[in-house]
């Protein structure tokens, strides 16, 4: 089946399989999903457990293949039904029609992802030329089979509904910034230190530092207008982010971001008014305060007000399109 079904020509696949009579700890998952785990490593604990096992190529999809089998769905799960295309229609152009899955996610609230409305991106499709036709995820097993049923597409060959831990965070571990590790996915809370800038492609970064030390969050050109929200967030600010570890440099790619508490920012309106000669008082120059012209009256304390703010304190998210499977959605948090 293997040998039949994987592209091992593909230089991006390196498939694997492993049988066990026996299910690992839930946290051979939990390392899995949070951290590194080697090709050694995880052989020697399918040799442990008398595995029926085959891996090809450099064998990375052991890795997979054993932590999906240490999953449990006890304590967060989500579905996704899964339809496959004709074996003729493998590699062409797939026919999903769009309007059908707006339809179907305006209709079943218990599907999530489904379409990005503001960059008119159908996520149910994949991207690759695989078997599967389309995927709708959800919460609720019963309702993804009405879904389906609302799809227009090109003839269904099969479907199948699987258990899955998309959705549910499970690679996002509490930390703080002195412990981060390369490739990890944190979830970190901290005070805005370097304001948000543009850097050349698109992308924004800022910096948080907590009582433990500071590093840099960037939301890349394709999260789209997530990065409109980054941008307005200023110094003082504070912030929980959400996002996998670059190694170099070592950064937060940010995949949702709470913001906590925003700091108040005051403007100066105008010059004092002298409160005898009802006028405009000038500037002694910079840091020396005010002085009326006409009586000498002087004052430190211009007029100010509060600069209005274009976020406020609320959970935001990257878009559909630029979602990564396991980062719950905010449908799901709310």
């Amino acid at each position: 089946m293997v040998d039949y079904h994987s592209r091992i020509d593909d230089e991006k696949t390196n498939p694997g399989f492993a049988l066990l009579t026996n299910k690992p700890h839930y946290n051979i998952y939990k390392r899995t999903v949070r951290g590194i785990v080697t090709i050694k490593n995880t052989k020697k604990l399918l040799e442990s457990h008398n595995a029926y096992y085959r891996g090809y190529k450099n064998c990375r999809g052991l890795i997979g293949a054993t932590a999906s089998i240490a999953w449990s769905s006890k304590k967060d799960k989500t579905y996704e039904l899964i339809a496959y295309r004709k074996e003729e229609k493998w590699g062409s152009k797939r026919l999903v029609d769009n309007d059908s899955t707006i339809k179907m996610d305006k209709l079943c609230h218990s599907t999530f992802d489904n379409y990005d409305y503001e960059n008119e991106h159908n996520r149910i499709i994949p991207n690759s030329p695989c078997p599967v036709l389309f995927g709708i995820r959800g919460t609720d097993d019963k309702e993804l089979i009405n879904a389906r049923s609302l799809i227009k597409s090109e003839e269904i060959d099969s479907w199948l509904i699987f258990e899955t831990n998309q959705g549910t965070d499970d690679h996002l571990q509490k930390t703080t910034i002195d412990k981060i590790k390369p490739y990890q996915s944190v979830i970190v809370e901290g005070s805005v230190d370097k304001t948000p800038y543009t850097i050349k492609g698109g992308h924004v970064i800022f910096s948080i530092m907590d009582s433990f030390g500071k590093i840099d969050c960037v939301a890349y050109e394709p999260t789209k207008n997530f990065r409109y929200i980054i941008r307005e967030l200023n110094h003082g600010d504070k912030v929980e982010v959400y996002g996998g570890i670059r190694k170099e440099p070592l950064s937060i790619n940010l995949e949702k971001i709470k913001i906590k508490y925003l700091k108040v920012q005051i403007e100066k309106v105008e010059n004092p008014i002298c409160p005898k000669c009802n006028k405009h008082m000038k500037s002694m120059g910079a840091n020396q305060g005010y002085k009326c012209k006409k009586c000498s009256t002087k004052s430190n304390k211009p007029l100010l007000q509060k600069i209005k703010r274009n976020i406020k304190t609320d959970i935001y998210e990257v878009p559909v399109c630029a979602r990564r499977h396991l980062s719950k959605p905010i449908k799901r948090i709310k």
